[in-house]
Order: C-alpha cells, then structure tokens, then sequence
C-alpha cells in the first residue's frame, strides 16, 4: 500500500466537516424561514437575511483566498481567478446600493477592473496557471466550487425564470415566489464556493505545513 500524501485527511476529519457543513446548510434554512417570520417587511431584499448573508459569505471567501495566496502562497495563479470570480460576484450582490448611492452601473465598471487585469495575469502565467490546477482540479474542494456554480450561476437562473413561475402559478403569479425561490437557491449555491473555500484552506495550510518540513 502506497502512503498517503502528506495534505491527506484522515475518516474521522472528514466525517466532522461533512456535519459542521450539514448543519451550517441547515441553519441558513431555518434563517431563511425565521426571515420569513419576523422581518416581513424586509425580507429577501437588500437588507433582509439572505441577501445580507449572501455578501458575508461571498467577502469571507475572498478574505479566505486573500490568506491562502499571499499568506501561504499555495496556487497563487489558480487563487487569483477564484478572488476575482468571487470577488466579482460580490459587487454585482452590492449592484442596488451603488445604483442608488453611487451612480448607475457603477458595479459593472468595478466588475470589469476586477476580472479583466486578472484574466490578463492568468493568460499570461497560463503555463502556471495550468499547472496548478491540474493539482487543484484533484481536490474536494473544486468539486464543491463547481458545483457550487452551477447551483448559483446555471440552475438558479433557470429556476428563477419569470416565463417559469408565470407558468406555474398562472393567474395567482406573485413575483415574490420567484424572488424568493432565486435568492434562496443563490444562498445555497453561495454556501457551497465558502465551504469549497474553506476546503482550499484547510488544504493549503497542509501543503504549506509539507513544505516547511524538511
């Protein structure tokens, strides 16, 4: 039996992140029923739960990334697309309070200042970039971000249609269904990149432990 690399986890590790990740989905469900609840007035808008959760999420993933590139320097290519990706979903989230406080469109600018520079990086390092993610694709933690954008940027979009809740709900169309049902499924998928996040962070800090060990 060959040994195991020394980034690997053992069962039992496994098994304790798969409930703390268990139960954090099912606290932001009962969040999001608790929202329902007691902040009627708000809720599923800018201020209301979800959406204020979804931007603690999507700025912990970028602090998380922050770390893991220029702190323990694991993938620092691969790393930079994710902070951008992410880091761009997070001004497109802020898009209603710099519509009304800063100028129309502002956040498609900020966007652009994000992603197009680090698009430009990455090309150019691409023999880099490839290397690292021929390791990175190999990991629990690229299987979690993909799948946590295609819940976020393909099914929800698709769930949250108009054209499908007018369908479903005919005469009785309230938009809010679908408001609420989109933003959930967001949240969900949201969820999903922090823990894939995380994942890279637990597995960074074990490379960079490797790496200091003669």
């Amino acid at each position: 039996m060959s040994p195991s690399p020394p980034w690997a986890i053992s069962f039992r590790t496994a098994l304790l992140r798969a409930t703390l990740y268990t139960l954090a989905i099912g606290g932001i469900a009962q969040g999001g029923y608790l929202e329902v609840l007691y902040l009627p007035e708000v809720r599923y808008t800018e201020l209301g739960f979800t959406e204020f959760t979804q931007t603690l999420v999507l700025a912990s993933c970028c602090a998380l990334l922050i770390y893991i590139r220029h702190v323990l320097n694991v993938w620092p290519t691969v790393t930079l697309l994710l902070l951008a990706f992410i880091g761009a979903s997070l001004v497109r989230e802020q898009d209603y309070f710099l519509d009304h406080y800063v100028a129309e469109d502002t956040w498609k600018y900020l966007v652009a200042l994000i992603v197009l520079p680090s698009l430009g990086w990455v090309i150019f390092h691409r023999q880099r970039f490839l290397e690292e993610f021929r390791h990175y694709s190999n990991t629990f933690s690229f299987g979690l971000f993909a799948a946590g954008v295609l819940v976020t940027y393909i099914f929800s979009r698709l769930y949250g249609r108009q054209d499908f809740w007018r369908a479903v709900l005919q005469e009785h169309y309230i938009r809010d269904f679908k408001d609420i049902a989109e933003e959930a499924i967001e949240l969900l998928g949201y969820s999903l990149i922090l823990f894939a996040t995380i994942e890279l962070l637990f597995l960074a800090r074990r490379i960079y432990r490797a790496r200091q060990t003669p």
